[in-house]
């Protein structure tokens, strides 16, 4: 009998690879198109964004060459060098030299007794073929002379040369009032987020964990402020504290023009996002901790301490980064109610919008995203760290009548539903009377859009048509672009990469990815420069910039499902697609609904996003507000911002009215 062979001697066989199914290799072909996508609409933007902030202009005098007659129109040969001549008449320092990629410099200057009517003839010419300059509007870029009378020389125009380094980071950073604007920013956000978490927690703490009267209706005016775009508060604040302001003596003569309207602002409209969050931590508690904390007759202020904060504790955390992100990235309330108060977002807008310094511009929104993904990274990582609070052997808490308690939580969420309400009735009250305050007897004078600047009705009917092409088609990638990362067996590097470009949108402010999208989109030699300034364009940054909340959404959803039902699927030898269409769709829609709802509103309040694509054509009821506040039209503008509110109030009812029908023939397996 011979020996049995050692297994470990024997030679390695070949490795098995699972044969790729159809289903597979449309699966994973799909989320290459929907990742091909992300990268188009965000990654090659911010790329081209990225790249225009090192972009450099300078005027390099010492590329041009002059040459002038005597009074008979002779030339003696004498050739003068644009930096010589700088250096003999001191006309430009290091300062003047250095430019926007538009930027162009006179050369008379040069020539301290230059007179246009003088009969002296002029010569110029480039030494390099990178040398430019303008006469009128014809450029030169050649290297021959060109011969100008003295009345033709005063229009010429040197032009900048491009390179590529940290001079504009430079420029930005020795600028006192640019760099200021970062400390503004800041501060200005930390206040604002310290105010907005500590009011949003104690009011979810009082409908959480008390048992007073009309919670629902709290709740509902407690997300109201989502409905509305940020500008909205700041045109209420000025009629209540503004120089003729209502209630103006309550600041005791401080002006509500700067950092105290935009922290007001900012907690009015981040208020909902903080409650939400918030409430959601202190809904999952488990009963026994607190049965466990009265045996040992603890008080309720250390049980509140030593229970409920640290269960808490991850919600109130990504609270107060999502409030920290929301302030520092707005853009509308500090334009409306900033007055001379610089913030980031606003600087933003000022180099492109009102010195078309796009490469400032950019540098600006470099220095904006650092801390904008600073905390959106910080916050995902306490996320992760984040336990599961309630096991299958806990007991959810129910809160006891106390009546003491019960006064106390009701009188203070009246008081910031007061806060809310008031904000949105002062602007109603705006939108309805003829002339603050001079004339308050009420009209509908302000609701004749067509009348005043900011697009008229048709900027209100385009947001309505951005919404509705939003929530369809966001809602259609958005969920099969998670359906596909959530399902698709294998092929772990690229979902990995496909969940972070998902997740990036988050972190980047939406006057970062509008101006991104200028950069891309409006570049000639760019294929896809034909949609720029179109609503396809608007219609793609909106499902872009709130990409990453619908993503999530639809995951959560998806990761409710076992994935046995692939199995039994693949099984009964059935196409994915015929899954999808017949069990995924039907028993997500109650996510779909909820994810088509939160694009049609946010791509209604939008402005940042936005507020550089436009065009006459495609002017939207965010940007209508913008534009009447800054001709003056405060009334009108409070009036479009209603608008707005109410279309989006309608929007929710509708949905909550088709989701009712939809979800009681698709969703009663749920209550069997």
């Amino acid at each position: 009998m011979t020996d049995a062979t050692d297994l470990s001697e024997l030679p390695a066989g070949p490795t098995v690879q699972g044969k790729l199914s159809r289903d597979d290799i449309m699966m994973r072909g799909g989320m290459l198109v929907i990742a091909l996508y992300l990268v188009i609409t965000l990654a090659f933007p911010l790329y081209a964004m990225l790249s225009k902030s090192f972009s450099t202009y300078r005027f390099e005098l010492a590329q041009y060459e002059f040459q002038m007659s005597d009074e008979d129109g002779v030339f003696d040969g004498t050739i003068l060098n644009g930096a010589e001549l700088n250096e003999q008449t001191g006309a430009f320092d290091e300062l003047d030299l250095s430019a926007g990629s538009d930027g162009r410099i006179g050369v008379t200057g040069f020539f301290p007794e230059f007179s246009f009517r003088s009969p002296v003839m002029y010569q110029i010419r480039n030494t390099s073929d990178t040398g430019r300059f303008l006469v009128g509007s014809k450029l030169e870029d050649g290297t021959d002379w060109v011969t100008l009378d003295s009345n033709t020389f005063r229009r010429v125009q040197l032009r900048p040369m491009e390179s590529t380094g940290f001079g504009n980071f430079i420029n930005y950073f020795s600028t006192p009032a640019l760099f200021n604007s970062i400390k503004n920013s800041l501060w200005i956000a930390v206040v604002s987020t310290i105010v907005t978490v500590t009011l949003a927690f104690w009011f979810a703490y009082a409908l959480n964990r008390s048992c007073m009267r009309y919670k629902g209706v709290f709740r509902l005016i407690a997300m109201a402020p989502i409905l509305v775009p940020s500008l909205l508060p700041g045109i209420a604040l000025v009629y209540l504290f503004g120089n003729q302001g209502m209630i103006k003596e309550l600041l005791f003569g401080a002006s509500i023009y700067g950092p105290i309207g935009i922290v007001i602002g900012s907690v009015f409209f981040t208020f909902p996002h903080a409650f939400i969050i918030i409430s959601t931590a202190l809904a999952v508690s488990d009963a026994r901790l607190y049965e466990a904390a009265a045996s040992l007759r603890a008080t309720r202020w250390r049980t509140f301490w030593t229970v409920t904060i640290p269960g808490a504790r991850y919600g109130l955390i990504s609270a107060a980064f999502v409030v920290f992100n929301l302030v520092i990235t707005d853009f509308g309330l500090p334009k409306v109610i900033g007055g001379q108060f610089n913030v980031l977002a606003v600087d933003i807008y000022k180099q492109v919008i009102g010195q078309q310094n796009f490469e400032m511009g950019a540098v600006v929104s470099v220095v904006l995203v650092i801390p904008a993904i600073f905390a959106f990274a910080i916050d995902r990582l306490v996320q992760s760290k984040q336990v599961a609070l309630l096991s299958a052997r806990s007991v959810p808490y129910q809160p006891q009548p106390d009546k003491r308690t019960d006064t106390f939580s009701f009188i203070y969420c009246a008081f910031v539903g007061l806060f809310i309400i008031g904000i949105l009735a002062v602007c109603q009250f705006a939108a309805l009377i003829k002339f603050w305050p001079y004339d308050l007897s009420l009209s509908l004078n302000n609701y004749q859009f067509d009348r005043m600047d900011g697009g008229g009705w048709g900027s209100y009917f385009n947001s309505i048509k951005l919404g509705l092409l939003t929530a369809v088609f966001g809602t259609a990638i958005v969920f099969f672009g998670a359906y596909l990362v959530e399902k698709t067996n294998g092929f772990k590097t690229g979902r990995a990469l496909f969940q972070m470009f998902a997740m990036l949108p988050m972190a980047i402010p939406g006057m970062v990815l509008g101006l991104a999208y200028i950069f891309f989109f409006n570049n000639p030699s760019n294929p896809l420069n034909a949609i720029y300034g179109t609503m396809a364009i608007l219609v793609i940054c909106s499902v872009t910039h709130f990409y990453t909340v619908s993503h999530l959404t639809a995951v959560t959803a998806l990761k409710q499902m076992d994935r046995e039902f692939e199995s039994v699927s693949a099984s009964l030898k059935q196409p994915t697609l015929k899954l999808f269409s017949r069990v995924t769709v039907p028993v997500c829609l109650p996510s779909i609904l909820d994810i088509s709802i939160y694009l049609f509103v946010n791509a209604m309040t939008t402005v940042s996003a936005v507020v550089f694509l436009y065009s006459p054509k495609t002017s939207l009821a965010s940007i209508a507000v913008l534009n009447m506040d800054d001709a003056g039209d405060i009334a009108p503008a409070a009036a479009m911002g209603m608008m707005i509110f109410y279309t989006n109030a309608a929007a929710r009812i509708i949905h909550l009215l088709v989701s009712k029908g939809v979800l009681t023939r698709t969703q009663a397996w749920r209550t069997r």
